[in-house]
């Protein structure tokens, strides 16, 4: 009785999820593209905007355009384009189409590993619904934060039925969703971190730590990678800027304050923007110092408590 009660109540949230999320970005359907990346991605594209062609496909295979080797986000503008042309309304509605999936994958992953039905979709509608979220979702060109969302949490998702029940085929299923991930976005290279995290909760798999990280090989070697990839892409476009420009002191004290500044936009969602430029100067000592020991305060309690 308890367990047709859960599938309800499951059913209700993934509803509830879907019509709230929709209600909330409903205005996007009037949004026109952007001179701010938008161009650059689709509408000064010919490549992309010519839709898919034997010769585009090839372009997105082997181009770092925009700094980035990422065809899989290529491909799905080009799809769109073949599909919709340049009307930027279906643009947006594909967006949405995709991050009310993420929504949805990320509340059922979540209540797979944890069993928390409620706690899980308190997530996933947090998720759903905060503003950090709309740049992704209502900025046509960022199509690549929600192509690599949905296949990071497709990784989560089959890499726990792997723990559930080991064999080859759900391993590599795991592994295929991640290398469709990076070829998204380059920013799962965290992904192998996040599995080792999550054998240790809530999987509570963390009985032999050398097994684990022997076992997540393939997507080690799949993020080493595409990290390498990367990195010789930008490079070649001018976007990795020399430690004699950005020295590494600048570059830890920025990396901690940022830390420390998305938390709290998290969880007070003011005086956002689609870029935040890097003031090129050392931040006050104080603030790393402080930022690096709230981060480690932090990761002792999520550890310890």
């Amino acid at each position: 009785m308890e367990q047709s009660h859960n599938k309800l109540y499951a059913v209700l949230i993934c509803v509830v999820i879907v019509i709230a999320t929709i209600i909330a970005f409903e205005p996007l359907r009037h949004n026109e593209f952007t001179v701010y990346d938008d161009n650059v991605y689709i509408t000064e594209n010919e490549h992309v905007n010519s839709g898919l062609t034997p010769s585009s496909i090839i372009w997105a295979l082997t181009t770092g355009h925009i700094a980035n080797w990422h065809p899989l986000t290529w491909i799905s503008h080009m799809l769109d384009c073949e599909l919709f042309g340049l009307n930027a309304t279906y643009h947006h509605l594909v967006g949405l189409l995709f991050h009310i999936a993420n929504s949805l994958l990320l509340f059922l992953v979540f209540k797979r590993m944890t069993g928390a039905i409620w706690a899980s979709g308190f997530v996933a509608a947090a998720f759903a619904l905060h503003p950090l979220h709309v740049e992704s979702v209502a900025w046509a060109s960022e199509r690549k934060d929600l192509l690599s969302t949905f296949f990071w949490l497709l990784t989560m998702w089959a890499y726990v039925l792997y723990t559930e029940r080991k064999s080859t085929g759900r391993l590599l299923l795991a592994l295929l969703f991640f290398a469709l991930g990076l070829m998204s976005k380059a920013m799962l290279v965290t992904l192998p971190f996040v599995l080792l995290l999550l054998d240790y909760w809530p999987l509570d798999r963390f009985k032999d730590i050398r097994k684990l990280i022997f076992e997540k090989t393939p997507f080690f070697l799949l993020m080493t990678l595409s990290s390498i990839v990367t990195f010789f892409v930008q490079r070649g476009s001018g976007a990795v800027e020399s430690l004699g420009t950005l020295t590494l002191k600048v570059r830890v004290a920025n990396a901690v304050v940022s830390y420390m500044r998305y938390i709290g936009k998290t969880f007070w969602p003011s005086r956002l923007s689609v870029f935040y430029p890097h003031l090129r100067y050392s931040l006050p000592v104080w603030q790393a110092v402080a930022a690096a020991l709230l981060i480690a305060a932090i990761t002792v309690c999520v550890v310890f408590i």
